[in-house]
């Protein structure tokens, strides 16, 4: 094979691999103990960069809410975890495109299907003062249509994820942010807890890889590049913002020319779509609470507002890793699997982090620190 050839696909591969291969070489391989009758419970979150308008006018965004209302509902009737539920969607809305119609189709799909909304945001070129008037007019809109959890004073509370990956200023060119305490404006505002990375191959992606974390804002870029490990018995401080990352790896069953590993970042396109080899590698790179019980946290993510993406969300291949998935835990007495969003990955990350037994039915912590938003309240 010439060389011509070789170098050029061996260096679009290893874009941005000096900010994350030393810590995939370096983590620990163990895994929490699962046995038949304490089994390991896997618990799987979509959450979407959901994006309507991409590329399309409000024409093409409503025709990608139809196809959704017509399939999605569906998919979660006839498939069902360990837990009985069917599937479960997060869209993190990109609330600079704010559009009541949508927002209207959204409520009504989410209610149907247990789903649930959250916080995306594009930006560029702002203040912390112009960053938070932003957040706090999309959470408004967000929470007018009832889909942001509350506090018990009334408070919308909501998890985020950060447009162009930019998270607190870190492109290493300096686009798409401008907002070096971006976490401390996050946590004035309400976030919860940020599900943005992994983002590799984007230079944007940290040197932490398949972690829960605390991150802590220092006033400069690239806060959240170092923390503390969510463990049992330590909570993280109210300054703190949980970082939720989902699985980073290399894929070596699958790859590129017969050579090359191809990289798994847990995002599910039309051209990769979910499949149980690629869930069997999650399980060994996501993260879990240290010291906590067999519970492990598989954060997904998609562009779900793309026709090539959804038609893969919605259909026949989406259908074969849920039936697969079943199959797999028929066969498997010591696994356990269940679909979650966002808020309910969060309220079990926070009951794992509080010590419970192995054998309790994780289920009852769905709702047990955030309610579900009023949308989707029975």
């Amino acid at each position: 094979m010439a060389a011509s050839f070789v170098i050029p696909v061996f260096c679009r591969m290893i874009r941005a691999f000096d900010r994350w291969l030393p810590a995939y070489l370096m983590r620990s391989h163990k895994r929490p103990a699962a046995f038949p009758e304490f089994p390991c419970h896997f618990f799987i979150a979509v959450c979407d960069h959901f994006e309507p308008f991409h590329h399309t006018d409000k024409a093409g965004a409503l025709r990608a809410m139809d196809d959704w209302r017509s399939a999605w509902p569906g998919m979660v009737k006839d498939f069902h975890d360990s837990s009985g539920r069917g599937p479960r969607h997060t869209f993190f809305f990109p609330i600079e495109q704010y559009d009541r119609d949508i927002l209207e189709r959204l409520a009504t799909l989410c209610a149907l299907t247990g789903s649930e909304v959250e916080v995306h945001l594009h930006h560029r070129n702002d203040t912390a003062a112009s960053l938070k008037d932003k957040l706090i007019t999309g959470i408004h809109h967000l929470a007018g249509h009832g889909l942001l959890p509350r506090t018990t004073d009334g408070s919308p509370r909501y998890a985020f994820i950060h447009g162009d990956w930019a998270l607190d200023h870190s492109h290493p060119a300096g686009l798409h942010c401008g907002v070096p305490d971006e976490l401390s404006v996050l946590k004035a505002t309400g976030c919860y807890a940020d599900f943005t990375f992994p983002s590799a191959p984007d230079p944007s992606q940290p040197p932490v890889i398949n972690s829960i974390y605390y991150a802590q804002e220092d006033g400069l870029p690239c806060s959240h590049h170092r923390g503390m490990a969510a463990s049992v018995g330590t909570a993280g401080s109210p300054d703190q913002l949980l970082m939720v990352q989902g699985p980073l790896g290399l894929a070596w069953r699958r790859r590129k020319l017969g050579i090359f590993p191809r990289l798994e970042n847990a995002d599910l396109t039309g051209a990769n779509p979910p499949t149980l080899e690629r869930f069997r590698l999650w399980t060994s790179l996501a993260p879990w609470v240290r010291g906590g019980p067999p519970w492990v946290f598989i954060k997904l993510h998609t562009h779900g507002g793309i026709p090539r993406n959804y038609r893969t969300l919605l259909g026949d291949p989406a259908r074969q890793f849920h039936a697969s998935l079943a199959q797999e835990a028929w066969l498997n007495p010591a696994m356990r699997y269940h679909y979650v969003t966002a808020r309910e990955m969060v309220n079990l990350i926070h009951a794992a982090e509080g010590g419970v037994d192995p054998g309790v039915d994780p289920s009852i912590f769905l709702d047990q620190t955030l309610p579900p938003p009023p949308a989707i309240k029975s």
